[in-house]
């Protein structure tokens, strides 16, 4: 399924697939159609194991869920990586969650990692770096340990970005951006939490406030001005369908101005969405077959 229209092509998504809540897969028959996909998609992709980097939010795990669904317990690890001491809560949530899934499961603090990072590197390359510069520190070295452990064990490891937030670029490039497959890209965030009710995940997941859990009292909804359920039917109606700024405005009833900001932050994060940029030589000629 690729839900993503560029300019003049037509919307490849068939009509089944087009929900009846403003354009979401939420009745029951398309959940029930998208578990089966998401499925078949990580059986198809993981040759053998796999591992998921676990927040305890809602979307790692989905995956985690649907991984077990998919290859077996057997064959799926779930790996906690928590930094501040208000990590527990989050821990306690994977160490549970894994253990109902029957998977296997670690947690390292890379807080000492980190510590070194800040005191040895940070100061030497910018000494007034930022938070946000340090956030995406850690994300990329909770991918760094989530890559040994796919070394390791000849793993795949399975990304839990949604679609809302791949739209937005809301991730780190290299850090949960890096990954192997995304089981949930596909699949906006008002998507993910119906999913997730539908197969029965917890209710204290399902209702977690999401967060990247970079910093002490981080939400996405403070990092993205609005809630997912404001988000969701601007991301689709320009993306999807290619309304106007004016058209979403009317639709959606929020300001012209924060629809414009999500516009560009669209357009301006597209570098996150796609592989670093190449020279091509026009006379290079390639013996490989196509």
């Amino acid at each position: 399924m690729n839900r993503v229209k560029e300019s003049g092509e037509e919307n490849s998504v068939s009509q089944s697939y087009l929900g009846q809540k403003n354009g979401f897969l939420t009745s029951p028959a398309e959940l029930q159609a998208i578990r089966s996909e998401v499925v078949t998609f990580i059986r198809d992709n993981v040759e053998d194991t796999a591992v998921v980097a676990m927040s305890g939010g809602i979307d790692s795990t989905l995956t985690a869920a649907l991984a077990v669904e998919a290859i077996g317990s057997e064959n799926v690890m779930a790996l906690s990586l928590p930094c501040k001491k208000t990590d527990d809560e989050h821990t306690t949530d994977v160490q549970t969650i894994a253990e109902g899934l029957g998977v296997e499961y670690h947690s390292v603090s890379i807080r000492p990692l980190l510590d070194l990072f800040e005191d040895h590197i940070a100061p030497a390359l910018d000494p007034a770096g930022d938070r946000g510069s340090i956030g995406n520190v850690m994300a990329r070295m909770r991918m760094m340990c989530a890559y040994y452990a796919s070394n390791a064990g000849n793993r795949r490891v399975l990304g839990t970005s949604n679609r809302s937030e791949l739209l937005l670029g809301y991730f780190t490039k290299h850090g949960d951006g890096a990954a192997d497959l995304y089981p949930l890209g596909e699949f906006y965030k008002t998507e993910v939490h119906a999913l997730a009710d539908f197969i029965g995940l917890p209710q204290r997941i399902v209702h977690k406030e999401p967060t990247a859990g970079l910093w002490t009292g981080q939400t996405d909804k403070a990092d993205l001005g609005a809630s997912y359920d404001v988000l969701d039917p601007i991301l689709r109606s320009f993306v999807d369908e290619d309304a106007s700024v004016a058209t979403i405005t009317d639709e959606v009833d929020v300001p012209q101005q924060f629809v414009e900001d999500i516009v560009k932050r669209y357009y301006d994060n597209r570098h996150k969405r796609s592989m670093a940029s190449t020279l091509e030589l026009k006379d290079r000629e390639s013996s490989v077959s196509t």
